[in-house]
């Protein structure tokens, strides 16, 4: 050990106090920065966030464009139409939901633009949550191009129509030209017919017999309450709870239609008069090439009702 070496002891206290104060001067640093909660807190009061989930091609030479949104909160979130539920241009507004349910939604409405206005864009603006919130739609990118051609199995949309009226596909699906009238705290009974065209390998073990296919039911617009209840007809299908991350979320009122084919019906009840909406929402997604991620296989069908006391 040279004369100016300092002993090996002597050396491990200045690391000790160096370490040491390094900790203190990081506690410090820690104290003063915004505390932040180690799991997210309860979602409410969040603001609803439309999509523009992509557009269709049509043959007629129009365009077809499919909204959705995200409702982050654990509730549902109501916004009547008007100033802050909007369509622009007005004239092709009318269908984008009022009732917001909690998770992730796809194609709950859809907007034609007509030939001559292919060159405009559609907007839909939500201001919920004291934020105001607007998405595009029109025939742009290639990237957002929806088609309703088979899936690698066979999937399609399915046919969704009211008695005696035209079926319909994909999520602008079908309105009912037949209006229902129901009075307040008296069930009526909706009824919407469907049939799954998909054209899968019989020879494959999983489509040995046609799959059944899924109808949920939802209040889509109007000033009060609806409660849905089981028609002797079709029961409810068991929830099994929500996916994670609400990608699909889990309908709270749902039927499976067996083989694929045949009515729905539930029961609904109006707690406040007023003009409604009911969407029937039918799925196929018990398929493996099918789902809301991908953009297929639903269609939408609209039942308008009249309320009165």
């Amino acid at each position: 050990m040279g004369p100016f070496s300092k002993p090996a002891t002597t050396n491990k206290r200045i690391t000790s106090l160096v370490l040491i104060a390094s900790f203190i001067a990081s506690v410090q640093v820690w104290s003063q920065q915004p505390q932040r909660p180690l799991r997210p807190s309860a979602a409410q009061g969040i603001p609803v966030i439309p999509y523009m989930e992509g557009w269709y091609s049509n043959d007629d030479g129009t365009v077809t464009v499919s909204f959705g949104y995200h409702n982050r909160n654990k509730e549902v979130v109501r916004v009547p139409l008007g100033p802050d539920n909007r369509i622009e241009p007005a004239e092709l507004g009318g269908m984008q939901p009022e009732e917001y349910f909690p998770g992730r939604h796809h194609g709950v409405f859809a907007v034609t633009i007509p030939t001559d206005r292919d060159d405009e864009t559609v907007w839909w603006h939500i201001n919920s949550a004291g934020q105001q919130l607007k998405v595009p739609g029109e025939r742009g990118s290639t990237a957002y191009e929806l088609d309703r051609n088979p899936r690698p199995q066979g999937s399609v949309q399915p046919l969704l129509w009211f008695e005696g009226e035209n079926p319909g596909t994909g999520p602008e699906g079908v309105v009912s030209g037949n209006v229902l009238h129901a009075k307040v705290g008296e069930p009526i009974t909706i009824e919407v017919f469907t049939d799954d065209p998909s054209i899968r390998d019989g020879t494959d073990p999983r489509f040995l017999k046609p799959l059944d296919t899924r109808v949920s039911w939802y209040k889509h617009q109007g000033p009060g309450h609806v409660q849905f209840s089981e028609h002797p007809f079709n029961s409810f299908t068991e929830r099994k709870g929500t996916p994670v991350l609400d990608l699909i979320p889990t309908p709270e009122v749902a039927m499976d239609i067996e083989g694929g084919k045949g009515p729905a019906r539930v029961n609904a009840t109006f707690a406040a008069p007023g003009e409604y909406l009911i969407r029937a929402r039918l799925d196929n997604w018990k398929s493996s090439d099918s789902d809301g991620l991908d953009q297929c296989c639903w269609s939408n069908a609209y039942q308008r009702v009249t309320v009165s006391e």
